[in-house]
């Protein structure tokens, strides 16, 4: 017996319109700050914490734990309504971020360890509650949009992730500077502010969504099933990767058995991931939907972007912090042009996509002038000023700006509307594991080449750790010498070495290595940018439906023949 797929609820009264709208605009812009807010305070927050070595799990856990859940959340948004699913999003990730706050403060804990290790399990329990915000947002758009005046709200979507992106670093960087305040005699460092920031626009959000955000979306009748069998399998084929991703080379050397067996788990996870996905309609990753040319090259060219543009953003606050010496205000007032750049481009590219009716004309142009941004890249160097950069920076930001929501406009168009939580998910989940790579990726080529470069280029640093009983290459205390002059001082003193040239020089020397091994990430990003652009002209163009489309699709659906 086939169950006739329920219409898409696009008959909601304009009052009721406007509401979801505003409920989702302030779900999407909790999930965006957060992603934002958080990378200008890197920097100071392992100066504090210690463990430049794990910086990229700080990211990575965060990444990681949403993209697993995300497949689960779509699901469950197509089967319950997205509602519950936000709501419960919100919490988990609200006591998340007070974790997150709270992270080191009581020194080293049982089991979690030091606060490092506290940060990256919090960021990883936000994580889980984040992964329901962007998945549910945007499914709920689709249940009461058709995806012909999407493009409109979808630019919109795209102009709050450019809001969050313009005034997250810039908050962030505030608030790590200015925000540390004692109280009842226990000093309060400023970054903690970033994460407890989130905790009054998340209860704003948390009652409109109790109040104010219908349930759109459930399955009408039939068995209601979820792919657990196929989430566990999600997870135990990326944590190997990630996990050999950030520790080769490092950690472990790329051909030892334990870097080999990881990567050998993640094969042999994938595969039985693809076996056992096969055939099944309610399968967490539908592989059925990769036979839509829309849906699996759009997914790659999601995949493909994320992935590079992590070797950008995620580490030019360090640059600029480490290597340029500016503060973490300055730094995040640096990244306007980039995130101001992804705003301008993610509205012009969602109203003209619904006045054309067409995205691959806009994702073309995006492509294109993301290729001219990271080019521009390329030619940074320690001579470049800071206006010349936020010039780069913009035109990127243009760039990716289609990127932001066009893609996933695209791929939702393309499917049955039943399947348009599942699609929007699958879209979510490849954005995410690209993130997630990329952090793992770069943070692990960044940390190989500092290992390489700070001996050759501060050899008095290296000898100062060995003497104090340090092995090896502490990149951590390098990242904060460089950043404190008095303390290199004390500490080159330490090992014998008070002379104020050699002091310099060694200044000198770690701010160069730090500029090598980052500005070295950028021609990797401009190559993974080019592969993205190869594969967007692939991606078929085609007409986006409108009111008049639905019902012929949902008829065909349920079984009755088309017109």
């Amino acid at each position: 017996m086939t169950v006739a797929a329920p219409a898409p609820e696009y008959r909601l009264e304009t009052g009721e319109r406007r509401l979801a709208i505003g409920a989702v605009l302030i779900v999407l812009l909790l999930s965006a700050l957060d992603q934002t807010i958080v990378s200008t305070a890197m920097p100071r927050i392992i100066a504090e914490l210690h463990g430049l070595e794990r910086i990229a799990w700080v990211g990575t856990s965060y990444l990681l734990a949403s993209t697993v859940v995300v497949p689960i959340y779509g699901k469950l948004g197509d089967l319950y309504g997205r509602r519950p699913i936000l709501v419960f999003g919100v919490v988990v990730f609200l006591i998340g971020s007070m974790l997150c706050g709270l992270a080191g403060e009581f020194g080293t804990l049982p089991v979690v360890g030091d606060g490092m290790n506290q940060l990256i399990v919090c960021r990883a329990l936000q994580g889980i509650g984040a992964g329901a915000l962007t998945t549910g947002a945007f499914a709920t758009i689709a249940d009461i949009v058709p995806p012909a005046e999407r493009g409109k709200y979808t630019g919109l979507f795209g102009a709050m992730f450019g809001f969050a992106s313009v005034a997250g670093p810039v908050i962030g960087g505030a608030l790590t500077e200015h925000a540390t305040t004692a109280l009842f005699g226990h000093v309060i460092s400023g970054w903690r502010f970033v994460f407890y920031v989130n905790l009054p626009l998340g209860a704003v959000a948390l009652w409109i969504l109790l109040n104010r955000l219908p349930n759109t979306g459930g399955q009408v009748g039939g068995e209601r099933r979820v792919d657990w069998i196929g989430s566990a399998l999600i997870l135990l084929t990326f944590v190997p990767l990630l996990l050999a991703l950030t520790w080769g080379g490092h950690a472990y050397a790329w051909e030892s058995p334990v870097i080999v067996a990881m990567l050998g788990g993640a094969v042999a996870g994938l595969a039985v991931l693809l076996l056992y996905s096969r055939n099944k309609d309610h399968a967490v990753v539908p592989i059925g939907l990769f036979a839509n040319p829309v849906f699996a090259r759009g997914n790659l060219a999601l995949f493909i972007i994320n992935v590079a543009f992590m070797g950008i953003v995620m580490f030019l606050p360090l640059y600029l912090q480490v290597a340029r010496g500016v503060t973490a205000t300055a730094s995040g007032f640096a990244l306007l042009p980039l995130m101001g750049g992804v705003l301008v481009g993610s509205v012009v590219s969602g109203r003209t996509a619904s006045k054309t009716r067409q995205y691959k004309p806009v994702l073309v142009v995006g492509g294109i002038l993301s290729l001219l941004g990271v080019g521009l890249m390329l030619q940074v160097g320690p001579e470049t000023s800071r206006n010349a950069l936020m010039l780069r920076l913009a035109v990127l930001g243009l760039g990716l700006g289609p990127a932001m929501g066009m893609f996933t406009l695209a791929i939702q168009s393309a499917v049955e509307p039943r399947r348009v939580g599942v699609a929007t998910a699958s879209a979510q989940f490849f954005r995410q594991i690209g993130s997630t790579i990329g952090v793992a990726l770069f943070g692990a080529i960044l940390t190989n080449t500092l290992t390489a470069e700070l001996p050759r280029r501060a050899p008095d640093l290296v000898r100062a750790d060995a003497a104090a009983g340090k092995t090896g290459v502490d990149m951590s205390h390098a990242q904060a010498l460089a950043m404190d002059p008095a303390a290199l001082r004390t500490t080159l003193a330490a090992s014998g070495v008070t002379d104020p040239d050699r002091v310099a020089r060694t200044g000198d020397g770690i701010r160069a290595s730090f500029s090598a091994a980052i500005l070295g990430l950028f021609p990797i990003s401009a190559i993974l940018f080019l592969g993205a652009f190869i594969v967007t002209l692939a991606v078929p163009g085609r007409r986006l439906r409108g009111r008049e489309d639905e019902g012929e699709m949902v008829a065909i659906e349920a079984g009755a023949p088309a017109e």
